[in-house]
């Protein structure tokens, strides 16, 4: 679940597991062959529980519409902003200016704290969040939200790794006076090296009522595939992730809507060829829908040009897109 409402996702550099340990300079001794790793496998972190469709979901393509046009600029090392002009056919256009502060606590090659967010756009809309390391084993966010001047989500997150385990504590919308918010409890266990067992508990309440949603998560990794499940009094939502090899990569996800009585299943699949500097992403699923994102780096230069498309040939709707970015 993850934040309460569908608050953007921080870069990667800013949160998932920790990075595993360097390999060991030298072989182990014969008198332990392969204990080591087994065991060191073993106590692993299995991630939050929001990522747990993650590399499934990575696959599919995000299509747009209309003309974009991002501009990246790196004014430190510690310090980025970027320019996001965007025209569509389907609303007015919209300006973004998002800026990125990086801290100087180097967690691992890939992480440093604290990592502040801003994004704010022509309309008022503003998404910002910070996020900061406290301790070895305890990370906190803050997420704050507004359209149009009004304020939509105000939510704190709490967030504690153990050597195999993550819990997570949300709060959203917590207004003591009126007595209404939203609380959501993750937690995620790593039962096996390759099996990961865990459960999340919504509670929301206000306006005179009280809703509690459970629901129950699994997920089995292989060396070249995952298997995950998530099981829950609203419906259920299956993923398969598997990859071809060092170009291919393929996912499946089944999701069904038990209160709507619908459902739907997606095929998506990525090609990455590194010597055309070319990223491609497809999918189709039961709703008729196919949609495709091509991406190519333009090198020498630090430009990335983006087609991108989607047809419902049932709903006959389609949306096209082209975009550049820069930096």
């Amino acid at each position: 679940m993850g934040n309460v409402f569908a608050a953007s996702n921080p870069p990667s550099s800013s949160g998932g597991s920790l990075a595993p340990p360097p390999p060991p300079l030298t072989a182990p001794p014969p008198v332990e062959p392969k204990q080591a790793p087994v065991k060191a496998e073993a106590s692993k972190n299995p991630g939050s529980f929001e990522e747990l469709h993650k590399k499934c979901k990575d696959v599919f393509p995000q299509p747009m519409e209309g003309y974009k046009l991002m501009v990246n600029k790196g004014l430190s090392n510690h310090f980025q902003v970027s320019h996001s002009l965007q025209l569509s056919g389907m609303g007015p256009g919209s300006y973004h200016f998002a800026a990125t502060y990086v801290g100087s606590k180097q967690i691992s090659p890939s992480e440093a704290y604290p990592v502040l967010l801003g994004d704010i756009d022509t309309t008022g809309s503003l998404n910002a969040q910070i996020i900061h390391q406290l301790t070895k084993r305890v990370r906190g966010k803050c997420v704050i939200q507004t359209q149009k001047s009004t304020w939509v989500l105000v939510q704190a997150d709490g967030e504690y790794r153990g050597n195999d385990f993550t819990a997570n504590l949300t709060v959203g919308n917590l207004d003591i006076l009126n007595e209404s918010g939203i609380v959501v409890a993750h937690y995620l266990q790593r039962m096996t090296p390759k099996l990961d067992l865990g459960g999340e508990l919504l509670y929301h309440y206000g306006s005179g009522q009280e809703v509690a949603v459970m629901s129950l998560a699994g997920r089995y990794t292989a060396d070249k595939w995952a298997a995950t499940t998530t099981v829950g009094q609203a419906g259920w939502h299956l993923s398969y992730w598997h990859k071809g090899n060092e170009n291919v990569q393929v996912g499946v996800e089944y999701e069904y809507n038990l209160r709507a009585k619908d459902s739907c299943v997606s095929l998506g699949y990525q090609l990455d060829l590194p010597k055309a500097n070319v990223v491609f992403r497809g999918m189709v699923d039961t709703n008729w829908t196919v949609a495709a994102v091509f991406e190519k780096r333009l090198l020498p230069l630090p430009f990335t040009f983006v087609l991108s498309g989607m047809v419902n040939h049932v709903k006959h709707q389609s949306r096209f897109g082209i975009g550049l970015t820069i930096g």
